[in-house]
């Protein structure tokens, strides 16, 4: 059984990385949190199952989150096949902001989703590990098995639209880290 070897040390680690698969997992599946948490649930069943695959002694975050963008591309595919189409719909809470900062704030930050929603699959993922949760270019790169180089251009092209829909909101972009 998979499970037994599955000791209590990886499963306290895959406990702690939960709160960083979900934040991956939301930026993957276009800032939906039930997606997310569906995408999440499904990697670490998978991981849990497979964990037999996995060799100790290597980064457990990394090989989840690729099994993780692996069930999401599958999805996507599925979906694409079936004809299916997912709507996300932003809802804009009617809850008062308390000044002109807050509200800027908050505005700041949705176009920012709105804007990261409209990149490719490949680059949203680069931004969300990058950026989010601020891996190297190299531990991306191992992480989406692709060459660095290929993480550095989906980087910079991502930068781009990111810097054109988002356009002069007080350095959004620029304050990006990478």
């Amino acid at each position: 059984m998979a499970q037994s070897a599955l000791d209590e040390r990886t499963r306290r680690e895959l406990i702690a990385l939960l709160p960083r698969f979900r934040r991956f997992a939301w930026g993957l599946t276009g800032g939906s949190l039930d997606d997310a948490d569906d995408l999440v649930q499904a990697a670490c069943e998978r991981a849990i199952a497979r964990i037999d695959q996995w060799e100790p002694g290597t980064r457990l975050d990394s090989w989840i989150f690729r099994i993780m963008q692996t069930i999401h591309i599958d999805q996507i595919r599925s979906e694409a096949r079936h004809a299916r189409h997912l709507q996300t719909v932003e809802t804009v809470s009617e809850a008062s902001f308390d000044g002109a900062r807050e509200a800027e704030n908050y505005l700041t930050l949705a176009a920012v989703r709105k804007a990261i929603n409209t990149l490719s699959e490949e680059q949203r993922a680069v931004v969300m590990l990058v950026c989010v949760e601020g891996y190297s270019y190299k531990e991306t790169s191992e992480i989406l098995e692709v060459p660095i180089g290929t993480v550095t251009s989906r980087l910079t092209r991502a930068r781009a639209v990111l810097q054109r829909r988002v356009g002069g909101m007080s350095g959004a972009v620029d304050a990006v880290p990478g």
